[in-house]
């Protein structure tokens, strides 16, 4: 899974709804006063007219995770929407010496913004600052570089806003119920990404006296850890009352491990936003009542950021010239109540 920062503190925090990741950088072309005066700031925000042809150099890592290929789709179907937009794209790598080259080959076509997700944020935060020093702007998704002088804009995800709204959920859930006993599926414990869920999560159930976390398993984000440390999990607590799970990939192992062990007294939250966790939570047939998102739309947020940089707007909505230095995308809660919103969203 991606590896973010808890929430960007470098510049102007702007929260961006995943079910439409490119709103904000859409909309009316000039601020208007209570008056219909025109506001100081009249610069044209992006729309979705026609305008200056822009083309965006897109790098991100090897599509081996399910969000991670919903990224690229993501940024794909965002710029094929936009006639004045052509989209260089790489192959992508896990290898930052690759991946390193790849934007240089971006940079050496003289490509007008880049978005970058790298493999590695602190590795390739070298040739962000080359792209940037050739004048030409990055935008940082997700993984963030060493420095914000790498890049223009960083547009990522909110690891301790999944925690903490998966607390709250379960907390809420659990509000009335005595002595409540909840375990945590985690993630990489390599990770800071799985550190900052975490610690959401235990910031959350703090509000909540009556539950306590009684067990804690990090698995590795793959289907076959999620059902080994389930089985684990399982095992050596006869009676939960709820479970957290930082990744739908990993969570389908978990059910499989749920369903093998025949139990059913709990609720679980899963993380990430994928398809079949949306599917599961609509049937409402089983321990899966809600999932957090962490959603890959973030990536059509970065073109839509990108094709604003290139042609020079402001963004809709907003006051000031710029667009934001930073975009920190909520991480919502899904469960049967508002699916059927978010089922376009979720990823395979």
């Amino acid at each position: 899974m991606p590896e973010t920062p808890f929430a960007s503190r470098r510049g102007l925090l702007f929260g961006a709804a995943a079910v439409s990741a490119g709103a904000f950088v859409t909309g009316c072309t000039s601020n208007e006063s209570s008056d219909d005066k025109p506001a100081a700031n009249d610069r044209p925000a992006a729309d979705d007219k026609p305008g200056k042809p822009v083309t965006i150099g897109f790098a991100g890592p090897q599509a081996d995770h399910g969000w991670l290929n919903a990224i690229n789709d993501n940024a794909k179907k965002r710029a094929e929407k936009y006639s004045d937009v052509t989209l260089e794209i790489t192959e992508g790598s896990n290898d930052t010496a690759q991946q390193i080259g790849q934007i240089e080959t971006l940079i050496n076509k003289k490509v007008d913004v880049l978005v970058i997700l790298p493999a590695d944020g602190k590795a390739l935060t070298q040739v962000g600052l080359k792209a940037m020093r050739a004048g030409i702007p990055v935008v940082n998704l997700d993984r963030i570089f060493n420095t914000p002088q790498a890049y223009r804009c960083w547009v990522g995800g909110d690891n301790y806003g999944m925690g903490l709204n998966a607390g709250h959920y379960i907390g809420e859930k659990l509000k009335g119920k005595a002595d409540a006993k909840v375990v945590e599926l985690a993630g990489l414990d390599n990770l800071e990404l799985t550190k900052q869920r975490t610690q959401g999560f235990d910031d959350a159930l703090k509000n909540y006296p009556n539950i306590k976390k009684v067990a804690r398993q990090a698995a590795e984000f793959t289907v076959e850890s999620g059902q080994a440390k389930t089985a684990q999990l399982l095992q050596a607590q006869s009676r939960i009352d709820a479970l957290w799970n930082h990744d739908d990939d990993q969570g389908v192992g978990a059910l499989r491990a749920i369903e093998q062990a025949g139990r059913d007294e709990f609720l679980m939250v899963g993380g990430a936003g994928a398809l079949a966790a949306f599917e599961a939570i609509k049937a409402d047939r089983g321990v899966l009542k809600a999932t957090v998102l962490y959603p890959p739309t973030m990536a059509a947020s970065a073109i839509d950021l990108a094709r604003a940089l290139g042609q020079d707007k402001g963004v809709g909505g907003l006051a000031e010239f710029e667009i934001p230095s930073s975009v920190t995308c909520y991480s919502a809660v899904v469960d049967k109540e508002n699916v059927d919103q978010y089922m376009p969203t979720g990823f395979k």
